[in-house]
This record gives structure tokens, sequence and C-alpha cells, in this order.
């Protein structure tokens, strides 16, 4: 039974200790975020469904960090993001009203990347930060992956 207990409170010591260095992970850089975006891209135009799917549980790759794509589709909702899909990315908003998603929508263009800048917070804050969104379009989808300045 002791030998249990100290398994079980070293492992808890463990768990703490990936906790503390994962929170004192460095954000991802903004090239970190246009690969990602590049990878979303590729993934989309391969199986669009499948890549759905993995962006909006963070699986093969598309969770680093504080970097995540996510996606729209033509009616203005998110059909990829880690806590949001279905909900409306075209109406997102900041906490001061910066439409947001409204204007990652206006820049999305096929072929190209444009970068919308906003104030957002990081994950666990919520003081806002600034975060850029690097965002195209595949399709019917808009994409986007953020990272933070």
């Amino acid at each position: 039974m002791k030998k249990w207990i100290a398994l079980a409170c070293a492992a808890g010591l463990m768990s703490g200790l990936s906790t503390l260095s994962l929170a004192a992970a460095e954000s991802g850089s903004a090239a970190e975020a246009r690969a990602m975006l590049d990878k979303t891209i590729a993934a989309i135009k391969a199986d669009k469904a499948a890549a759905l799917s993995q962006i909006a549980k963070g699986e093969n790759g598309f969770k680093d960090r504080d970097l995540y794509p996510f996606c729209g589709g033509a009616d203005g909702k998110f059909t990829a993001h880690p806590t949001l899909t279905g909900q409306s990315m075209k109406d997102l908003k900041t906490k001061d009203g910066d439409p947001i998603g409204s204007k990652l929508y206006e820049q999305a263009k096929e072929g190209a990347v444009a970068e919308v800048g906003y104030l957002w917070p990081k994950p666990g804050s919520s003081a806002p930060a600034k975060k850029v969104s690097l965002v195209t379009k595949i399709g019917d989808q808009v994409c986007a992956v953020g990272y933070y300045q």
C-alpha cells in the first residue's frame, strides 16, 4: 500500500511539473502559424470532412501550444474550432466590440493569406493581448490560425 501511495504522489508531482512546463512554454510564432495554416489548406483540399474533424479535435498536429486553426463555412458558422464549432464565426467580436469575425470573412481570399489583428485573451487569461490571425479561403471555407505578438 505504501508503495502505491508513493507512486501516486510521484505521478502527481510529475503531472504538476508537466503542467508548469506547459504553462511556461513559448507561444507559437508567426512562422509556425503560417506553417499550420499551410497544413490546414493542404488537408482541406485533400479531404475536407476529415480535416475539419481533426481541426475541431486538435488532432494530427492541428494544436500546438496556443496555435490552432479554425474554419467557418459559407453560412458564417464555425465548421471547426476547439470550442466554438457550430456557433457564429462571422458575428464574433472582441470584448470591446471589434467585429473580428466579419473582418476575417472580408479579408479571406482564395490563394492569398491576409493578416487580421485584434485583442484577444491568451489561453488561461482574461486580459486582452495582441493577436494576429492569418486567414485564407479554401473553397467554401474561411480558415485562419492566430498567434500572439
